[in-house]
């Protein structure tokens, strides 16, 4: 009997296990489409380039507009309670010659693996959150194979995916949704039901997350092979219901 588990992508490591699409054409390592609102594809299109694969996040943020209420030098006044560069706030009430005490009372937060600087650009976009709400995507290994890809995650993690639902005034405001944007099986995968046990376990991880629900946005007409957002016949099959009928971009929900 086949044995089957679930990774999930959070370093270099599992993400290396990333398995290619039924369709060697649409490549989701590097589709950025639901990470950023502006750019990005869901057609099928060719491997991206190594140097594609290894771009940053993005170019570093704007510099801050200087603050109106302070000093006209523009030199920044000292905030007590602004973390150091160290990385160690500062405690303006305790004495100079007294270290900080750790707080026995306060939960440990597990450590999460730090990527490297020339980590893939799709690797930096998954790991943006992950302190906060952990892994954004998994894959599934049959004997060790890879055969399955899913990515999901908070509306607030994919802002495209934001702005789709934002032209369904029906879909409820409250509370908030998390969303699969990708659920994809290799050529060999198909029809051996890898993509609906994935799809399980991202909703029973998303419950014990603390979401309600969780939404898709498919296109109704897109070849099964050539789309990250899977089609609405498969969401239907894996529990999902129409919550909005549109000939081209309906959005399923499943209540967790």
């Amino acid at each position: 009997m086949a044995t089957v588990r679930i990774v999930d992508v959070e370093d270099e490591a599992s993400f290396r296990l990333v398995p290619p699409c039924a369709n060697p054409a649409f490549d989701h390592r590097t589709c950025d489409y639901w990470e950023d609102a502006e750019r990005g594809s869901k057609r099928a299109k060719a491997q991206g380039s190594p140097a594609d694969a290894a771009a940053g996040p993005g170019s570093a943020s704007p510099a801050r507009p200087a603050n109106p209420f302070g000093e006209p030098s523009g030199d920044a006044a000292f905030n007590p309670f602004a973390p150091t560069s160290g990385g160690q706030a500062v405690n303006p009430f305790a004495s100079a010659d007294d270290a900080l005490a750790d707080n026995p009372f306060a939960p440990a937060r597990p450590q999460r693996p730090t990527l490297a600087p020339d980590a893939p650009r799709k690797l930096a976009l998954l790991a943006r959150g992950r302190s906060v709400f952990g892994s954004y995507a998994k894959v599934l290994l049959v004997d060790d194979e890879p055969v399955a890809y899913t990515q999901f995650g908070p509306l607030s993690a994919y802002p495209r995916a934001a702005r789709v639902r934002e032209l369904y005034r029906q879909l409820p405001d409250a509370p908030l949704p998390a969303v699969i944007t990708c659920i994809a099986t290799t050529a060999a995968a198909r029809h051996e039901g890898r993509a609906g046990t994935l799809v399980e376990a991202v909703c029973d991880d998303l419950a014990e997350r603390g979401f309600a629900a969780v939404e898709v946005y498919p296109e109704a007409s897109s070849d099964p092979d050539s789309t990250s957002a899977a089609t609405p016949a498969f969401w239907r099959a894996v529990g999902f219901s129409l919550a909005v009928d549109d000939d081209r971009f309906p959005v399923l929900r499943r209540e967790l």
